[in-house]
């Protein structure tokens, strides 16, 4: 018989986390009643357990990159309309900031999974609807996950690119996901405008972003994001520019704010309908985000915008381009907006454990 687990060493506090992939990102799940209460002491909680600020994160279980320094806080909703809640936070890596403005649909796949495992929803034999509310945009998601004989299935042959292997799919569906951050689909009222003489298209469509051409700021447009990210002249004139679109979606000063995002886009290469680079906003992602991936394809069917111009205009699902392969996106289109939008991830349960904080974190 296992000895019964030994107290924390003194002055530290045994935290329940697991840490999951989801999608192209990993990161650490919670439940909310496992955290510091008040937004101050959950993100001095946060930095600490990712061990920010700090290059490697070396003092914690951070990934020294921004797609592996990301959380996902979950908790039973009081909603009629959704199961949970989650609300995800991106931590920066190498300052002391916490960013909750934004949504991540790849951390948002591994939502279901862990809300089923903890027993938040009650699995069905087969799939299971899991309906969540994401805080971060107040916006609704339906997540379809693989539960053969009431328990999460992991395993299967689906694969996404960015991740090596396959899994059970993830099936994502999001509804009216316009305007969750500013209050709109087109936020400054155009579908196409200039900043600092760039044509850009600033959308709100699951995620802020201001899009413009690769080519108007020098780029081809296939560039690998090693490329991208060695051009730091290129980051500072485009966060200029980011600057100025934060403001003009009503978003205020941006400074410090991972939202609005960059894509910088061009003419498919592979099949499919448009090539995206997603700049976060001061490094290039190495795949894409889902969240993303949905703006890039919802502005690509929308007539007047940049993405529009550049995209390959078919029947069939939006295929969004990126670094590492391509993201199939299904998407229901009309002249004003986008009804609905869904695609597939993946979810890996990682590791099921005990994180150890100070105490002190919880004594505010």
């Amino acid at each position: 018989m296992r000895d019964a687990p030994r107290p924390p060493a003194r002055g530290l506090r045994r935290v329940p986390c697991v840490l999951m992939r989801g999608g192209t990102s990993r990161g650490p799940f919670f439940l909310e009643s496992d955290l510091p209460a008040g937004e101050a002491a959950r993100d001095a909680f946060l930095l600490n357990v990712m061990g920010s600020p700090h290059p490697l994160q070396v003092d914690g279980i951070g990934g020294a990159n921004s797609l592996t320094s990301k959380v996902a806080i979950v908790s039973r909703s009081s909603r009629p309309d959704a199961d949970v809640d989650y609300l995800f936070a991106q931590v920066s890596v190498e300052q002391p900031l916490v960013d909750t403005s934004p949504n991540c649909g790849n951390m948002l796949s591994a939502v279901g999974p862990f809300a089923l495992e903890m027993g938040l929803v009650p699995a069905q034999d087969g799939e299971t609807t899991v309906r969540i509310f994401n805080r971060n945009t107040s916006s609704l998601v339906e997540a379809v996950i693989q539960t053969p004989g009431g328990a999460v299935a992991y395993d299967g042959d689906t694969a996404i690119d960015g991740v090596a292997g396959a899994a059970a799919p993830i099936g994502l569906s999001f509804g009216d996901a316009a305007g969750g951050k500013t209050g709109a689909l087109f936020p400054s009222g155009e579908r196409r405008e200039e900043i600092h003489g760039v044509g850009v298209t600033l959308i709100d469509y699951a995620m802020p972003m201001m899009l413009l051409a690769a080519s108007d700021v020098g780029l081809n447009g296939d560039e690998t994001p090693a490329q991208i990210d060695a051009d730091r002249d290129l980051y500072v004139r485009l966060e200029a520019m980011r600057m100025e679109a934060g403001r003009r979606m009503g978003l205020g000063d941006v400074t410090g704010r991972v939202i609005p995002k960059i894509g910088l886009l061009s003419a498919p290469r592979r099949g499919g309908t448009i090539t995206s680079r997603y700049l976060v906003p001061d490094s290039c992602h190495r795949a894409h985000s889902a969240t993303g991936a949905l703006c890039v394809a919802a502005a690509s069917r929308l007539e007047g915008t940049v993405a529009f111009a550049l995209a390959a205009q078919a029947e069939g699902p939006v295929v969004v381009e990126h670094p590492s392969g391509a993201i199939p996106i299904a998407l229901t289109a009309h002249a004003e907006g986008v009804s609905r939008a869904a695609f597939v991830r993946t979810a890996r349960r990682i590791f099921e454990g005990n994180l150890l904080v100070p105490a002190a974190l919880y004594d505010t």
